[in-house]
């Protein structure tokens, strides 16, 4: 939860934002695979992998793709954010550091 939202994955193939004090949806976003793990969000940011194998950033007032990356394998893990660095781990056993802002490698 950040600033009175609530940023959840779900088996739907997406992750949604839900108002904290309503619980009204204000967006989804289709990942195109299960989101099994809790997004992270800073910076006005929601990073969150899914098992179809890819790592989004999400604006998080919108849900608008901010940029995307595709790991050699599906995403189960919570993303992390420390430092200016996005790490996440992937299905394909390595664990992945991102620039916050371009969602470079």
């Amino acid at each position: 939860m950040a600033n009175g939202v609530v940023y959840v994955g779900s088996t739907d193939l997406a992750v949604h934002a839900l108002s904290g004090s309503t619980g009204t949806q204000l967006w989804g976003y289709t990942t195109g695979g299960w989101v099994d793990s809790s997004p992270a969000v800073a910076n006005g940011v929601v990073y969150v992998g899914s098992i179809a194998g890819n790592v989004c950033a999400l604006n998080a007032s919108t849900g608008a793709l901010l940029w995307s990356y595709f790991p050699d394998g599906g995403v189960a893990s919570s993303p992390t954010v420390a430092n200016g660095v996005l790490y996440v781990g992937s299905m394909d056993g390595k664990v992945y550091a991102f620039d916050l802002k371009k969602g470079q490698e």
